[in-house]
């Protein structure tokens, strides 16, 4: 038989025990972690896509002259906000998008990067545009990526906000993965560089701005439809980018970039291409006239 004091202690391991296990998944895994080590340079891509021999390409920007997006954007809605209850009512709203032409507009939003996003541009450009055809657009929009990335990683390591389908299972328009689950969510990467290009594109076709500005917005709205990120998330998305390209329009290496990327797709538009699939269009068109919400 136990004595008093070791008994005791054997309840107390009992409890302890049923507590933790009773205690939510989302609760479970919000428990702080340590923080992964901090990186001093942005990601490089692994080679030139158009020019397989020549080096990777590398960001436009340094630590130093890069952005603070830490600083800049305010932190995330906090738990049991105003702000995070409308983050999580427009969650469970776009649900309802499953099968429709929305969602699946939000599926081919899944795509990121240049050769994507001008693929997204086609039916505001009029036409579609081979990578190959605008390798100057091209290298501009890979470098800027590098800079892109590395301004969202931080601010996303900074917070750690769980995605909104993480402790659930609710619909999503891409497959789960413990990958996916496991990288942070605010900002959204996606919307920033969805948003980011539209600023570039702008500036190389400013009498299409409006119409590239659109498009980019929905793609940066996807995400909330797909279920990959909260609303919150695109919101500062766009913040960030607007600040990250504001500084690269000052970077000179930047900016001979850019018109060189304005002659090259200047002449491939002039060239012209493929039209846009008319359906695509027109799915596009109906979700620029359709409130997210």
């Amino acid at each position: 038989m136990l004595r008093p004091p070791v008994r005791h202690a054997a309840l107390l391991t009992v409890l302890l025990t049923t507590l933790c296990s009773a205690l939510p998944l989302a609760a479970q895994t919000e428990a702080p972690q340590a923080a992964p080590p901090p990186e001093t340079s942005a990601p490089s891509l692994d080679r030139d896509k158009l020019n397989p021999g020549a080096p990777a390409p590398k960001a436009y920007l340094t630590d130093a002259t890069a952005p603070n997006l830490v600083a800049i954007l305010p932190p995330p809605p906090a738990g049991h906000s105003v702000a995070e209850a409308a983050d999580r009512a427009a969650f469970n709203a776009t649900r309802a998008y499953q099968g429709s032409e929305r969602w699946a507009l939000a599926t081919n939003d899944v795509a990121e990067g240049g050769a994507a996003l001008l693929e997204d541009y086609a039916c505001v450009l009029g036409q579609r545009l081979e990578q190959s055809r605008v390798p100057d657009l091209m290298r501009l929009l890979d470098r800027a990526r590098l800079d892109i990335a590395r301004a969202t990683r931080e601010t996303k390591r900074r917070y750690r906000r769980l995605r909104p389908f993480v402790g659930n299972d609710a619909p999503i328009c891409v497959a789960r993965s413990p990958e996916l689950a496991d990288s942070y969510s605010y900002p959204s990467g996606h919307a920033s560089q969805g948003w980011a290009y539209g600023l570039i594109m702008a500036n190389l076709i400013p009498e299409k701005a409006t119409q590239l500005l659109v498009r980019s917005r929905l793609y940066g709205e996807s995400r909330v439809v797909c279920g990959v990120h909260w609303l919150s998330d695109v919101v500062a998305a766009r913040t960030g980018a607007s600040a990250l390209v504001a500084v690269l329009l000052a970077d000179t290496g930047f900016r001979a970039d850019l018109e060189r990327a304005r002659a090259d797709l200047k002449k491939a538009l002039a060239a012209g291409g493929a039209k846009p699939d008319p359906a695509v269009c027109a799915r596009e068109d109906a979700a620029a006239r359709q409130p997210l919400l």
